[in-house]
């Protein structure tokens, strides 16, 4: 590439500030009419409180430290989940796409499991581990895994068959061939893998905490549900999102990190 496409390529994108400030127009025109029409009574502020409403709303539950409690409750479980299910998706996909034997013999039976939704095993593991931590950090461990499993499977089964051949002919061991080559040609699907197991971990711990906790910000939802205290309910949504979007941005940021070498090739 010339050093006049180099130029041009740098002097025509947009620096992140303005990539952040165009991502903030339509949220900010949503929340703009949103507040407008609720002002207005155009919309009923039972059903949609005001953004103003809900920033009343979070101000009193961060006061009172109920909101950070029960966000701190959260963090673990979805942390603890995501841990359990991404190491063991990460180990079986290494596994499974390194061995075709253990393709047929694992594969088949993990699809079978991945094809459960998530509602219908939350009476089992009630009935099995109870109401307590097991059973909701289990149940954001199902969400975790099969995205990376997924991910990481079909990443080494797509690194370059060159790559292969040149192990061969440095004499790599099978281990040295997987952490030096299979591996790092895979990083891509593994990141990718990391983000989507992130997601549903989070999707995860709202199935968990709605149906079955005393604890945490889905039981905080809940029980302001009953009461019909919908800005809570917004409240805890918006958490819910927030949080998703700062993991995620952590993940790529790290890839960002780690796969530089991509941008440049």
């Amino acid at each position: 590439m010339s050093n006049r496409t180099a130029a041009f390529k740098i002097s025509g994108s947009p620096g992140r500030a303005a990539v952040f400030s165009l991502g903030l127009i339509v949220p900010g025109t949503v929340l703009l009419l949103w507040q407008l029409l609720g002002h207005y009574g155009v919309i009923s502020e039972m059903l949609f409180p005001t953004p103003y409403t809900i920033v009343q709303a979070f101000a009193a539950l961060a006061v009172s430290g109920d909101l950070w409690m029960h966000l701190r409750i959260s963090l673990v479980r979805v942390v603890a989940g995501f841990l359990l299910g991404g190491i063991l998706g990460l180990v079986l996909g290494i596994i499974v796409g390194l061995f075709r034997k253990s393709e047929r013999l694992l594969d088949p039976s993990l699809q079978m499991i991945r094809m459960i939704p998530s509602l219908a095993v939350v009476p089992l593991f009630i009935l099995w581990f109870g109401i307590g931590e097991e059973s909701k950090v289990l149940l954001i461990a199902k969400s975790a895994f099969f995205p990376l499993y997924i991910n990481v499977f079909m990443g080494i089964r797509n690194v370059d068959n060159k790559l292969f051949e040149v192990s061969r002919v440095l004499g790599f061991s099978r281990l040295k061939q997987t952490v030096k080559l299979v591996l790092p040609a895979a990083l891509p699907n593994i990141f990718l893998g990391l983000r989507l197991s992130l997601g549903l971990s989070w999707l995860g711990l709202v199935v968990a905490e709605l149906i079955a906790s005393t604890s945490g910000i889905g039981y905080m939802m809940s029980d302001a549900r009953q009461f019909a205290d919908t800005p809570v309910v917004f409240v805890g949504i918006i958490t819910f999102a927030v949080c998703g979007l700062l993991s995620d941005i952590l993940v790529r940021e790290a890839e960002r990190r780690l796969l530089g070498w991509k941008e440049g090739s």
